[in-house]
């Protein structure tokens, strides 16, 4: 198997704007082709933000307008996938990727229709937007913003880089997900997350072992 440099882009969202943060990933376009990484992965929900601490205005037995109000603007700033390069987020992705010759895995917020999802997006400098993956189960309080994914969308995708796959969070300690993307024959594995605790070192030294 070839070595191929591989790359993380350690950015946080810029908070209430997409646009803001779209225009901070596109930012990083010379130092990714300076690099000459051939995979880049961008942490979890970048795209739509991770509202870390938010209630949304529920409490047991309330749910406040404010809540409701905050969801709503949560929502707008959420970004429509569908199959792909029609639409404007992931299309200006698609050109950051042929732009750096480098694949992308993107940690955003996904909107269809009412429902977010929190996903991973995979896009190839050649083939543009190549899959999606949904985050399965939200973990905790998630439950409150983010719609379970349905396990159709657990993609191996082939690129430069390797066949590249991967879990969101805390979906990485799900033993029946990795071993279903094990048997697609995942060879290089995205665990975009926002936890920033210690266990997450030896979350992915547990993955090299395998």
């Amino acid at each position: 198997m070839a070595k191929h440099i591989v790359a993380a882009l350690q950015i946080g969202s810029c908070p209430g704007s997409t646009k803001d943060t779209l225009k901070k990933i596109l930012s990083y376009e010379k130092k990714i082709k300076e690099s000459g990484a051939k995979l880049v992965v961008i942490p979890e929900a970048t795209l739509g933000g991770y509202p870390k601490g938010s209630n949304f205005g529920v409490y047991l037995g309330y749910r406040l307008q404010e809540g409701r109000e905050e969801y709503a603007k949560y929502l707008a700033e959420a970004i429509e996938i569908g199959n792909g390069e029609k639409y404007p987020e992931i299309s200006q992705l698609c050109a950051l990727s042929k732009a750096t010759d480098a694949s992308l895995c993107v940690g955003c917020i996904e909107r269809d229709g009412t429902t977010l999802y929190c996903t991973m997006v995979y896009i190839d400098p050649k083939d543009g937007y190549v899959g999606k993956h949904r985050k399965l189960m939200p973990t905790a309080g998630e439950r409150l913003i983010w719609g379970q994914g349905d396990g159709s969308t657990l993609p191996v995708v082939d690129t430069a880089a390797g066949k590249i796959g991967g879990a969101i969070c805390w979906e990485n300690m799900m033993p029946r997900l990795r071993y279903a993307m094990c048997k697609k024959g995942v060879e290089i594995w995205c665990a975009p997350t926002v936890d920033a605790r210690p266990i997450w070192r030896t979350v992915i030294e547990k993955y090299c072992i395998r």
